[in-house]
C-alpha cells in the first residue's frame, strides 16, 4: 500500500469511490472535483494498491492550528485494514494543524475510535 498526494491522473478512481458512497458533488462535475481536490489550502491523500486508488482523504487547513476534514473514502473490499486511519494521519501531518473538525453521516463508529472530543456542529447551506 502506498500513500501519497493526489495527482490529476487519480481522478477517475476518486470519482469511482465517490460514486460508491453515493456522493454526487464530485461525480456530477469532474472538472470541478479536480479543482477542489487541488485547491489552495487543500491536502488530498490517496492510498494506492497496484497503481489503483483504493482510498482518499480530503482535508482543508490553515496550516497552523485547525483543519477541516471533508471526505474520506475507502473501497469496500479494503476497509478495516488501517487505510483510513493512515490517510488521516498522513493528511494531518502534511497539512499542518493541531486538530481537525469533521461532520459524518455514515462513519460515526470509525471516527469515535479515534482520540476525540464530541462537539455540536452544523452544516449550513447558502440560500439559492
Amino acid at each position: 500500500m502506498e500513500f501519497r498526494r493526489f495527482h490529476p491522473n487519480d481522478l477517475p478512481d476518486v470519482l469511482r469511490l465517490c460514486a460508491q458512497e453515493n456522493w454526487p458533488s464530485f461525480v456530477s462535475d469532474p472538472a470541478r472535483a479536480a479543482r477542489a481536490l487541488q485547491a489552495p489550502g487543500v491536502t488530498t491523500i490517496v492510498a494506492t494498491e497496484n497503481d489503483v486508488v483504493v482510498g482518499f482523504a480530503h482535508l482543508m487547513s490553515d496550516g497552523e492550528i485547525q483543519a477541516h476534514f471533508s471526505l474520506l473514502a475507502v473501497a469496500r473490499d479494503h476497509r478495516r485494514k488501517g487505510i483510513g486511519r493512515a490517510m488521516i494521519e498522513r493528511a494531518l501531518a502534511e497539512a499542518g494543524g493541531d486538530r481537525f473538525d469533521l461532520v459524518t453521516d455514515s462513519a460515526e463508529e470509525f471516527y469515535a475510535a479515534l482520540p476525540h472530543r464530541r462537539m455540536a456542529g452544523f452544516r449550513i447551506y447558502p440560500r439559492k
